[in-house]
């Protein structure tokens, strides 16, 4: 394959007779029997033509059209993944996590937007990275175009959808509240990020996505971990997004990857793999060792708000703290505790004066760890400041069958040690629960690329020496630091300590930042 002038794409292949209708109507200039070199004019329509009748790798001509708009340049891996996506109407972009998915997702639909192919995008994804991925990316790389956010109550939902933004980001379950408005809102490109979500055909989730989106939608669905868990969840992923592929019948499906071994416990054929590989298609995937160009360590946000009763609490503890700072100036130790009583109602466990201690719901933060864990493709880090804290999240992870251990101040060293040795050569447990005193020097573990912060710290040495070890000798990954934030206060203390700089002479600043606001 080649492309002369910048104008004309030259094709060898060997061309089957049954397609030859279908490439004439291309623009075909000239091909001969059925060893062919085809050429077409090089044109978005002729390049997924191309792609539609088997031809693979066809480049899409927004490599040569576009001027890949945003903060930062593309990496080849985003241009590659920008080129297949907008040459294939429904498709899977299995990228693993931190390779710069939502960037190629945003280039690629802003192309289609720009060649007027769509009119408008509707992004699906999780609650947590609504505005902290979604949001903040296209104002990274297309802020030339309108973007809302439709999350609230069913009549702001509703006026969001018919504003008529280009771009509009719902999460999953916030699809049902409003599907009859989205029908009719002219949305013709759907991305589904962490499509995971919808393994499940049978969920309501599942119906209402299938409701919205018709046979002449584009559809892109986006997750690092295709049937991670079981090749079954492939199904609904198929179902979804090519169901003319997917077999009628979940049943026949099922038997087809799975051996039955007693009445209530099947396991995945050999096979299993190659039959999932060839239903999710087509597909493209790039793992963070083939992006050489990609950064080693790569910072990414996921915001979950608070619950009413967490912000009660957090704005009657910043009152208390303005009143107790009037007049009198503040120390760093001071400025520090108080911020850890903000950071532990963010978290969802505040300790009282008296030694008890005050739980919230916070299953919003705890199901947005769980999407990141199972978006990893190998082990994962937690790093949770609070003792009780971890407690929760184990019971939380513990329910969901994802094996965990925890390292703290009451964990013997040399259990510890044990700890550390079977996560680094085992294959469970697949998290560590770690709260950064009590693992930040000395310890390799490396068998995971990603590290969770529940919530910030107030130093900086604890942070920087907790991500490194992950980041240092022996790591095959990239690395990607996942930042769990719902306050305002972990949002300052986040940029801060990613900053570096001055970061403790800053804690005063913050603080009165914080209580002023």
């Amino acid at each position: 394959m080649q492309i002369v002038d910048n104008k004309l794409l030259v094709v060898h292949t060997k061309w089957p007779s049954r397609i030859t209708e279908t490439v004439k109507k291309s623009k075909v200039v000239a091909h001969q029997g059925e060893v062919s070199k085809v050429v077409v004019f090089w044109g978005l329509e002729e390049a997924r033509t191309l792609s539609r009748v088997g031809i693979q790798k066809v480049p899409s001509p927004i490599l040569r059209d576009y001027n890949w708009p945003g903060l930062f340049a593309p990496m080849a891996h985003q241009k590659d993944t920008a080129s297949f996506l907008t040459v294939n109407q429904r498709a899977f972009c299995f990228n693993e996590q931190g390779t710069g998915k939502t960037a190629s997702a945003i280039w690629a639909s802003d192309y289609l937007l720009t060649q007027g192919v769509v009119n408008r995008v509707l992004i699906i994804c999780p609650l947590s990275i609504m505005q902290s991925a979604w949001q903040a990316d296209l104002f990274k790389f297309a802020v030339h175009r309108s973007v809302d956010v439709a999350y609230g109550d069913r009549s702001k939902r509703k006026a969001i959808i018919n504003s008529g933004a280009e771009y509009v980001i719902i999460n999953f379950d916030g699809l049902d509240i409003v599907k009859d408005e989205i029908k009719n809102g002219g949305f013709d490109l759907v991305i589904v990020d962490e499509a995971n979500a919808y393994k499940n055909h049978r969920t309501k989730r599942f119906k209402a996505l299938k409701e919205i989106a018709s046979p002449k939608t584009w559809m892109w669905m986006m997750t690092g971990t295709p049937a991670a868990q079981s090749p079954l969840d492939a199904f609904g992923l198929a179902k979804m997004c090519v169901p003319e592929r997917a077999p009628l019948l979940f049943n026949a499906f099922r038997d087809s990857v799975m051996t039955q071994l007693t009445r209530f416990i099947w396991v995945p054929k050999n096979s299993a793999e190659q039959t999932v590989h060839r239903l999710l298609q087509p597909a493209i995937r790039y793992t963070k060792a083939e992006c050489l160009d990609l950064p080693d360590v790569t910072h990414v946000s996921r915001y979950v708000p608070m619950s009413p009763q967490q912000v009660r609490y957090y704005k009657q503890l910043k009152k208390d703290m303005l009143i107790s700072a009037a007049g009198e100036d503040v120390s760093a130790v001071n400025a520090a505790a108080n911020f850890t009583k903000l950071l532990q109602i963010s978290g969802g466990a505040v300790y009282t004066d008296t030694g008890s201690v005050v739980e919230f719901d916070v299953s919003d933060r705890l199901n947005a760890i769980q999407e990141v864990i199972e978006e990893a493709t190998a082990k994962v880090l937690v790093f949770v400041p609070f003792t009780h804290t971890i407690g929760i999240i184990k019971d939380f992870l513990t329910k969901q069958k994802i094996t965990c251990e925890v390292i703290n101040g009451e964990v013997p060293v040399t259990k510890r040690t044990e700890i550390f040795k079977k996560f680094q050569e085992e294959t469970d447990p697949k998290v560590l629960l770690i709260q950064p005193q009590a693992a930040a020097h000395g310890v390799t573990l490396t068998a995971a690329n990603v590290v969770i912060w529940y919530a910030p710290i107030t130093s900086i040495e604890y942070y920087l020496q907790a991500n490194a070890r992950v980041h240092r000798q022996g790591q095959k990954n990239p690395v990607t630091v996942v930042h769990i934030e719902g306050s305002p206060v972990e949002t300052k203390l986040y940029a801060a300590l990613q900053d570096k700089l001055g970061f403790h002479s800053k804690i005063i600043d913050l603080y009165k930042n914080e209580i002023n606001e």
